[in-house]
């Protein structure tokens, strides 16, 4: 059944002031994204175009939303992860800007997918997805609706290599943007927006001191980096974990220890995964964990810890705190899992800054823009964000910023652009 207008499914209209109240103080820390709305709501870019989004529902999404509908485009918006929802954002979003929002925090796997259906059931032109979700479904259960989609986006590390996967069988329909991959997104939300939230997703969960702690990262990525650079400016001791050489010798570089997973969890405070792979914490590492550790993950998907092998070690789990579950093994050491293991920084804390969160979803704005004037000249496949809009953002953060930076002379540019001078 298509959703008729002003449908939703949101866990309690009568939340929508004071998500308007948060959604305006992050809008207060997005400066790019505001101007790019000042401009879309002038040129109406997006002008009756369905977008269909699979996201965090957070206050910066809905900024982020807000601008697609300024632009004329009719947005329908679900959650991207069971735990990520802020209930007041959603019922603000679908009662006072009309925005056909189907997310519930906490809500069970049916729902989450019948959410899908229903944006789905939009009939999207554009989809914009964390986690290739929205695409996963339309790929096996709606292939109906791949005639009539322009193209896509994605916005994180994890949907970009299942898209990248799909690509190589060929099997991927349409083309989607690789936001992820954009340098004012990966370099500065990744490492910056992941390091700080996650943290405070774990304090917030445990009310820990970090100072002190055995705090192991699983994995170096951008996201790995930011999380042990934050850990560490907390005071904590980190290890960190790696399969890949040039990254592990990256970490060792910055003055990390570096051990196998399994010699590095016999000691840890916490530990937390960040590698966008399954069961990276497994039995094995369980069993040779010392009493009272802490296992959080910050990868997209809850599958980065074994879940069902540590309930198989243990008695039902205990919840002492919101967010915490604690599995108790057989000799009474005692193992606290926090948000279920999924997204940490979203589950027990508000995700990315505003600040941060502003670039990423400029290039989101931005793309989607791009494959509306592109229309159908781009082929199946995964594509970078377009250089221009790349630096565009980094110029118009700096210039909210109050920063001034250096042009090359014209002697420069035609130096860089010739071969002939040498020594």
């Amino acid at each position: 059944m298509t959703p008729k207008p002003g449908d939703f499914h949101v866990k309690d209209p009568a939340l929508a002031d004071r998500g308007q109240d948060r959604i305006e103080w992050a809008e207060q820390n997005m400066p790019v994204l505001r101007s790019i709305r000042e401009r879309f709501e002038a040129e109406q870019p997006l002008k009756g175009l369905a977008i269909g989004a699979c996201l965090h529902v957070t206050t910066e999404t809905g900024v982020l939303a807000t601008t697609l509908a300024a632009g004329g485009a009719r947005v329908a918006l679900c959650a991207s992860n069971p735990l990520s929802t802020q209930d007041d954002v959603a019922a603000c979003l679908a009662v006072k800007h009309g925005i056909a929002t189907y997310a519930i925090k906490g809500e069970d796997h049916d729902t989450y997918y019948g959410h899908i259906e229903s944006v789905l059931a939009t009939k999207p032109r554009v989809t914009m997805d964390d986690g290739a979700d929205l695409v996963s479904l339309i790929h096996t259960k709606r292939r109906d609706l791949l005639d009539g989609i322009l193209g896509g986006t994605e916005e994180t590390t994890t949907g970009v290599i299942r898209l990248e996967s799909l690509a190589a069988e060929g099997a991927l329909a349409y083309p989607i943007i690789a936001v992820n991959n954009a340098d004012t997104k990966h370099l500065f939300d990744n490492r910056y927006g992941t390091g700080q939230s996650t943290l405070d997703g774990i304090i917030r969960a445990t009310n820990l001191l970090v100072a002190g702690l055995r705090f192991v990262v699983c994995g170096y990525g951008w996201c790995g980096r930011g999380v042990a650079q934050r850990a560490r400016g907390l005071g904590a001791n980190v290890l960190i974990t790696e399969v890949e050489p040039v990254k592990a010798l990256e970490a060792v570089m910055d003055g990390f220890t570096v051990s196998p997973l399994a010699e590095a969890v016999k000691d840890a405070d916490v530990v937390i995964t960040l590698t966008g792979n399954k069961h990276v914490l497994r039995r094995e590492h369980f069993v040779a964990m010392k009493d009272g550790v802490i296992l959080a993950n910050s990868g997209h998907f809850n599958v980065e810890i074994d879940i069902p092998a540590l309930q198989a070690l243990s008695a039902a789990p205990r919840r002492l705190r919101e967010f915490v579950e604690t599995f108790t093994l057989g000799d009474g050491r005692r193992v606290h899992l926090l948000g279920e293991g999924r997204l940490i920084n979203l589950a027990a804390a508000e995700g990315h800054p505003a600040m941060v969160m502003d670039m990423s979803f400029a290039n989101q704005a931005l793309s989607v823009e791009h494959l509306v004037k592109k229309g159908n000249g781009l082929t199946r496949g995964v594509h970078p964000v377009p250089v221009e809009i790349d630096r565009e953002i980094a110029r118009l953060k700096l210039a909210s910023m109050g920063v001034a930076i250096d042009r090359l002379t014209q002697e420069q540019e035609r130096y860089l652009k010739s071969w002939t001078e040498g020594t």
